[in-house]
């Protein structure tokens, strides 16, 4: 049921979960990274998709997601309590879909993809992003092109997109894409060049919140006029990018206030 009045969101159910990680990650100062696979709440996840094949949409049951477990199909995120050892963005997304791990030299098309269209409101695609995961370390520039479906289903493709890095474990790039696109419905095909060793994950993320830490150690908390209390689902895999300003990811934590909706 979704709430539509302030004294619908009072009486809802409210459910709290916690996301916070106890080891950090060596990283570039300005540059999102994942800290997916490190310790702390929830458990550190496999790095690695595991399938480059055809992906796969993760829920809130695979290790390295917080468990939501709601009595209800659909929750909002109503208040965010944010900190971080290290000063700079933490952004929460929902994973809608992942595919890898692809090699430095991946020339793969996908078949068989799962639709992620019951974790999109409205099934709007509009505002989905494609970003890459760097599994294992890199030699070498790495360049990308990626085909996709855009949120109105027409094909689209990123181009060859070069990162002018040798990306190290974690790192994370935004791809950007064609022109007049502002979602991604489908991912169809994936290729890497120019860079030698090194693997990669792809996803697409729905963003949901994002806060910046002016100063190590300091916390936000942001309530529903920040949050505009986005929607989540019961399957929802939550998960952070930290863009530090430091060499290392830090330790975020977020405290999550989510209403039954």
């Amino acid at each position: 049921m979704s709430i539509t009045t302030l004294d619908g969101l009072i009486a809802a159910i409210k459910r709290k979960v916690i996301y916070q990680k106890t080891a950090v990650r060596t990283s570039v100062s300005n540059i999102p990274f994942s800290v997916f696979d490190l310790a702390g709440q929830p458990g550190a996840g496999n790095l690695a998709v595991g399938n480059s094949g055809a992906g796969i949409v993760p829920t809130d049951t695979a290790t390295g997601y917080a468990l939501l477990a709601p009595s209800v199909a659909t929750l909002y995120v109503n208040i965010v309590q944010t900190r971080s050892s290290v000063s700079g963005w933490i952004d929460l997304y929902d994973c809608l879909f992942s595919a890898g791990a692809y090699s430095f030299n991946a020339a793969v098309t996908l078949s068989g993809q799962p639709s992620y269209a019951a974790r999109v409101p409205n099934g709007d695609y509009t505002g989905t992003e494609l970003w890459l995961e760097t599994v294992t370390a890199f030699t070498g520039n790495q360049s990308v092109a990626i085909a996709y479906l855009d949120q109105g289903g027409a094909s689209g493709t990123t181009g060859t997109v070069a990162t002018g890095v040798a990306p190290t474990v974690g790192r994370m790039f935004q791809m950007p894409l064609a022109a007049g696109d502002s979602g991604v419905s489908r991912v169809d095909s994936v290729t890497s060049t120019v860079s030698t060793v090194g693997t990669f994950n792809v996803h697409v993320l729905r963003h949901l919140y994002g806060a910046r830490i002016n100063q190590n150690g300091v916390g936000v908390v942001d309530g529903l006029l920040t949050t505009g209390l986005p929607w989540i689902y019961d399957t929802s895999a939550l998960r952070i990018v930290v863009t530090p300003d430091a060499t290392s990811t830090g330790l975020p934590s977020l405290r999550l206030g989510l209403v039954d909706g």
